[in-house]
């Protein structure tokens, strides 16, 4: 059994790295389809996506339903697990958009896509 000495540690085991917080952060206006991800994270490779949605399946943090149709139809959500992260998620989301006007006088002249409700469904 692995030991941790701090939850912190946990945490980004779980959703750390590139891409998991932002599949999740989209997971969380509701489930999608891979196109649909892809479309919205356009620089991840379907073999990453996969990859990656596979370990949040394993982990318990996201739903997978697959539709027994032609073609086959795939679905990912949030579990009720996984919803226990749209706090962290939006901690993250507010603490990087400060630090870009930390660094830069103002998020919007990096940050490709501001609304003005981005943390009303979260």
């Amino acid at each position: 059994m692995k030991k941790y000495r701090i939850g912190v540690e946990v945490t980004l085991e779980v959703i750390g790295g590139k891409w998991k917080s932002i599949i999740l952060y989209h997971l969380t206006t509701g489930r999608k389809r891979t196109n649909e991800l892809r479309k919205l994270i356009p620089a991840i490779t379907q073999k990453v996506l996969t990859q990656q949605l596979r370990e949040l399946e394993k982990d318990g943090i996201v739903n997978r339903t697959v539709y027994y149709e032609i073609p086959p139809k795939v679905e990912y959500e949030l579990s009720e697990y996984g919803l226990s992260l749209k706090t962290v998620l939006d901690s993250f989301c507010m603490w990087g958009e400060n630090h870009l006007d930390k660094v830069y006088g103002d998020k919007s002249a990096v940050l490709e896509c501001w609304p003005d409700d981005a943390y009303e469904h979260i």
